[in-house]
C-alpha cells in the first residue's frame, strides 16, 4: 500500500481541542487498554519475523511465508476461543524477475528509461511502433485523453510483431491493454499524459494477467517517439521478465462467540507483505495489534453488544484483493448486517505521526459513508483525552477499508505513515526527523522487527483497542437514533487500489 497524508500546509494540525462530533456514547476502555501491551504486540511480530526468516524473507500472498502466517493467526485465535474460518480465493500473482528494457532501433537508435506494469506478460518483442489514432500531443490542459479506451482507437496491427503506443488517460490500463491485444499487438507502451504532475515515467496495475509485455514511458520521450512514428516507420524492442499466474491465498476471519450477529463490526488488517521483504511494520504491526486485542478481549471475558469479526486480509499488496473478495462475496443480507469497518494498516512506523482517517472529509474533501465521521471522532476524542495530538489523513480508499466504503459501510482507522516525508510542523508536534520518510523501509527488505517505534505501537495500539471496545459495546451506535447503518449502498471510485495505480 502507498498512502498519502494530507500536506501539512493544507491544514492545521489537529490538536487537543479539535474533534469531530460523534454520536457514540462514552465507554471506559481502560481495562482493555491496560491489558493490550507493547510486549504482547511484539511477541506476535517476532513470530511473523521468524516465519519470514524461514521462508525466503517474505510473507507475500501466494508464497509459503503467507501460508505460515495465516496458520499462525488461525492457531492463535482458536487457542483464545474464537470461531475461525479461512476464506480461500484465487488471485493474479505477479513478480518481476528482471528490469524491463525499451529501445528504439530505427531510424534513430535510442535507449529509454522504462518500467514494467504489474501483471505484464514476459517477453522480448521487436516490431513496428504504432500509436493509437487519438493520441493528444500537446496534451489537453486537464487529464482527459481517451487513447486506447475504445477498440477503434487502434489501427490494424501491421504484419509481423507490432508495439502499440498508448497515452495515459481516462480509462483503466486494463481496458487499454485488452483493446491493444484484441487489435493484434504483441507489446504495449503506456506513456504519461503530459499535464503538470503527469510527465514522469510511471507504471501501474493492469488488474488482470496478460501475456504481452507492457511497459511505461515518460511524456517527453513518448512525444519524440510519437513524432518519429508520424514521420515514418519506427522499430523498437521491448523486453520484460515476469512471473504472472493465478495462485491461491486466503483471508482469515474470526468471530466473537457473543454479540449481536445482526450488528457486526469488521476489524481488519492485511496479513501479507510485499515480495521484497518480511513486512513487519507493513503490515505485521496491524496484524500483531489485532491479535493482541483479540486475545485480551477474551482474557477479560468482555461481552460485546455487537459481534466483532477480526479479519486478516490476503493479497492487499496485490491491490486490496482479499478485502475486495470478502465484500464481493457477501449477500445483500450479510452486507446489511455489517455495522462498521475498522482498518489498521501500519501502526509502528519509526518516524511516525498519529494519522486518523478523515471520515467527515473536513480536511481532505473525500469523506467516508455516513457514520464514518463518528468513527473518526472516536479516535480523535480518545487522543485528545490522552493529551496527544493527531491529524487527518486522506480517506482515499488506498487500504482495505476501500471496498467497504465503496458499498456504503461506515469505516475508519489509524495509520502511522509510509513513504511520505515528515514535515517540520509534524516533527515539532510528534517528534522524529523532518525531511525523512515516516518509514524509510516501506516495501523493502529492511522492514524487519528492527523497523518499529514502540511509542507508535503503544499510542496507536491503545487507540485501536479503545475503538474496537467502543464499537463492540456501544449502546447508541454511530447514528443518532442507534440504527444499524446508513442506507447508502455505493461509494466513490478510486484512482488507486492500495498502492497500485490503475488509470
Amino acid at each position: 500500500m502507498r498512502r498519502s497524508a494530507i500536506p501539512a500546509a493544507a491544514l492545521l494540525l489537529v490538536t487537543l481541542a479539535a474533534t469531530p462530533a460523534a454520536a457514540v456514547d462514552t465507554v471506559n476502555s481502560k481495562k482493555l487498554r491496560d491489558a493490550v501491551t507493547v510486549g504482547g504486540i511484539l511477541s506476535h511480530q517476532r513470530a511473523l519475523q521468524r516465519i519470514a526468516n524461514t521462508n525466503g524473507g517474505t510473507r507475500a500472498s501466494g508464497t509459503p511465508g503467507f501460508a505460515a502466517s495465516a496458520a499462525y493467526v488461525k492457531n492463535t485465535l482458536r487457542a483464545s476461543g474464537y470461531r475461525v474460518r479461512e476464506q480461500q480465493f484465487t488471485f493474479p500473482f505477479f513478480q518481476e524477475l528482471a528490469p524491463a528494457t525499451l529501445a528504439q532501433l530505427t531510424p534513430t537508435p535510442t535507449t529509454y528509461e522504462t518500467g514494467t506494469f504489474n501483471f505484464s506478460g514476459s517477453g522480448d518483442v521487436t516490431g513496428a511502433v504504432v500509436p493509437t489514432n487519438d493520441v493528444l500531443i500537446p496534451p489537453p490542459p486537464t487529464p482527459g485523453s481517451t487513447s486506447g479506451c475504445e477498440a477503434s482507437d487502434f489501427p490494424p496491427a501491421p504484419a509481423g510483431p507490432a508495439i502499440a503506443l498508448v497515452q495515459r488517460g481516462t480509462c483503466t490500463f486494463q481496458i487499454k491493454v485488452t483493446n491493444a491485444v484484441a487489435a493484434g499487438y504483441d507489446a504495449v507502451i503506456i506513456f504519461n499524459e503530459g499535464q503538470p504532475g503527469r510527465t514522469d515515467l510511471f507504471t501501474g496495475d493492469l488488474g488482470a494477467v496478460f501475456t504481452v509485455p507492457v511497459v511505461g514511458l515518460n511524456f517527453a520521450d513518448a512525444s519524440a517517439l510519437y513524432a518519429a512514428a508520424q514521420a515514418g516507420p519506427v522499430t523498437a524492442r521491448v523486453t520484460t521478465s515476469t512471473v504472472t499466474e493465478n495462485r491461491q491465498t486466503s483471508n482469515v476471519l474470526a468471530d466473537t462467540p457473543g454479540g449481536d450477529p445482526e450488528k457486526v463490526v469488521v476489524v481488519g488488517a492485511h496479513l501479507d507483505s510485499v515480495l521484497e521483504g518480511p513486512g513487519i511494520n507493513d503490515n505485521g504491526s496491524g496484524t500483531a495489534t489485532l491479535l493482541e486485542i483479540a486475545e485480551q478481549l477474551k482474557a477479560l471475558k468482555v461481552k460485546p453488544r455487537q459481534q466483532v469479526r477480526f479479519a486478516f486480509w490476503g493479497a492487499e499488496e496485490a491491490g486490496l484483493l482479499g478485502s475486495e473478495h470478502y465484500v464481493a462475496t457477501l449477500t445483500d443480507a450479510q452486507l446489511g448486517r455489517i455495522y462498521a469497518n475498522l482498518n489498521f494498516d501500519m501502526l509502528g512506523s519509526p518516524n511516525h505521526v498519529r494519522f486518523v482517517y478523515d471520515g467527515d472529509g473536513s480536511a481532505a474533501g473525500a469523506s467516508g459513508p455516513p457514520g464514518s465521521a463518528a468513527i473518526e471522532g472516536i479516535f480523535t476524542s480518545y487522543f485528545a483525552g490522552q493529551n496527544l495530538a493527531s491529524e487527518p489523513t486522506a480517506f482515499d480508499g488506498r487500504s482495505d477499508y476501500g471496498p467497504f466504503i465503496a458499498v456504503g459501510i461506515p469505516a475508519g482507522g489509524l495509520f502511522s505513515g509510509a513513504e511520505g516525508i515528515k514535515t517540520p510542523e509534524q516533527a515539532q508536534v510528534y517528534g522524529g526527523t523532518a525531511g525523512e520518510p515516516y518509514d524509510a523501509c516501506y516495501h523493502q527488505a529492511c522492514d524487519t522487527i528492527n523497523n518499529l517505534s514502540t511509542n507508535a505501537l503503544f499510542e496507536l495500539g491503545d487507540a485501536a483497542a479503545h475503538a474496537v471496545y467502543t464499537l463492540a459495546v456501544t449502546r447508541t451506535g454511530i447514528f443518532p437514533d442507534g440504527s444499524l447503518r446508513s442506507a447508502q449502498q455505493s461509494g466513490p471510485t478510486f484512482l488507486y487500489k492500495g498502492s497500485h495505480l490503475i488509470r
